[in-house]
C-alpha cells in the first residue's frame, strides 16, 4: 500500500481534491469542466485556471444573454458598474500573474508518486463499489437534492450516521 500526501490549504480545497480523484475513478470524470466550471466560463481552448479569459467569457455571455432577452440593459450596466468599482481586469491579469509566477517557481506541482499513481489501469484491475458504497452515494445525491446550497461534508456526515445507526440496529 502506498501513501501519498499533498499539501492543501484547507479543508474545503482537500475535499475538493478527494471528490476530484473520486469524480475520476467512480464517474470517469476525464476533463476539469465537469467540475470545476459551474458558471461556464471556460471556452473549449482556455486554460484550466481563472483569468483574463474568464472575463471575457464571462462579458461576451452577459452579452449574449441580453440579446436573447435573458437578461436586460440595466442587469448589464450593474454587471459594467461592479467590474468598473473592482478595477474592471486588474484581479485577472494578478490572477495570470500569479499563476505564471507559480508555475515558474514550481514547474511540477503534483509528486511524483501522485502522477504515477494517477495512470491508468487495466479494466480488470478497477475495483467495483461495494453495495453499501453505491447506497450511500445515492443517499448523499438525494440530500444534496433537496438542499443544494448545504455544505456536502454535512451530506456525508449525516449519512454515515444514519448508516451507523442502522447497523447498530441490525
Amino acid at each position: 500500500m502506498t501513501s501519498v500526501e499533498f499539501p492543501c490549504a484547507g479543508l474545503p480545497i482537500a475535499i475538493s481534491h478527494w471528490e476530484a480523484i473520486r469524480g475520476y475513478m467512480e464517474y470517469e470524470v476525464n476533463d476539469l469542466k465537469s467540475i470545476q466550471d459551474p458558471q461556464d466560463l471556460q471556452g473549449p481552448n482556455d486554460p484550466p485556471h481563472e483569468g483574463l479569459h474568464t472575463f471575457h467569457n464571462a462579458r461576451a455571455r452577459m452579452h449574449q444573454q441580453i440579446r436573447d432577452g435573458e437578461r436586460n440593459r440595466v442587469s448589464g450596466f450593474f454587471w459594467y458598474l461592479y467590474h468598473v468599482m473592482t478595477l474592471w481586469t486588474i484581479p485577472n491579469y494578478l490572477t495570470e500573474w500569479e499563476i505564471r509566477r507559480i508555475n515558474a517557481m514550481s514547474p511540477h506541482t503534483l509528486p511524483e508518486a501522485m502522477r504515477q499513481w494517477s495512470e491508468l489501469l487495466p479494466k480488470d484491475q478497477w475495483a467495483k463499489p461495494s453495495e453499501e458504497l453505491v447506497q450511500m452515494s445515492e443517499q448523499v445525491r438525494q440530500l444534496h437534492k433537496r438542499q443544494p446550497r448545504r455544505p456536502i461534508t454535512e451530506f456525508f456526515a449525516e449519512v454515515q450516521r444514519l448508516n451507523l445507526a442502522d447497523k447498530r440496529r441490525a
